[in-house]
């Protein structure tokens, strides 16, 4: 009885490693290649790291154009819709690092002036894709998720532009 309970236990453990093993790990974004992935892992600093995501971002609405002017004879569809996903994880988690910046109180001033400046031209690509972008109904939802997003994250760079304190000013002795 004691052995078979003791096989059991050894087989379920010898089960759960792999398991185990995976969540100890840190999971690549799905939106992002292992080589952007290892850039934002490398990278020194808060601001950067924005700046990376941020370029990411327009990568991915400039290869959203690209596709709609050139579409593919395959899925162009999830294609439109996929690099939209990708764009909004990308400004996304650029907003998240700012929040990040601001609770352990890093110097992301350059950071937070970048996410203003990028997500108003952002926003003006994707409008004018609101307005009149070619077959609309294929990705109308996703287009709508990227725009909420860009503006959530342009209004919490503008508030977090207040939270962060202004840079030190040197007096002469």
């Amino acid at each position: 009885m004691k052995s078979k309970i003791l096989f059991l236990f050894l087989a379920l453990c010898l089960l759960a490693a792999p398991l185990l093993a995976l969540a100890g790990t840190p999971q690549q974004k799905d939106y992002l290649s292992a080589l952007e992935a290892d850039k934002i892992r490398d990278a020194e600093t808060v601001n950067e790291r924005i700046r990376l995501f941020l370029t990411f971002a327009d990568d991915r609405l400039k290869k959203f154009q690209y596709e709609l002017e050139h579409p593919s004879t395959n899925r162009h569809g999830d294609m439109l819709n996929s690099l939209l996903n990708a764009y909004v994880g990308c400004v996304d988690d650029a907003a998240d690092l700012i929040q990040l910046g601001i609770e352990k109180q890093d110097n992301i001033r350059k950071g937070i002036d970048l996410m203003t400046a990028r997500a108003k031209e952002f926003l003006v690509v994707l409008g004018k894709l609101s307005a009149d972008g070619p077959e609309l109904e294929l990705y109308k939802d996703n287009l709508d998720d990227a725009i909420e997003g860009t503006r959530d994250a342009m209004n919490d760079a503008e508030k977090a532009k207040k939270k962060v304190a202004p840079p030190p000013i040197r007096r002469k002795n």
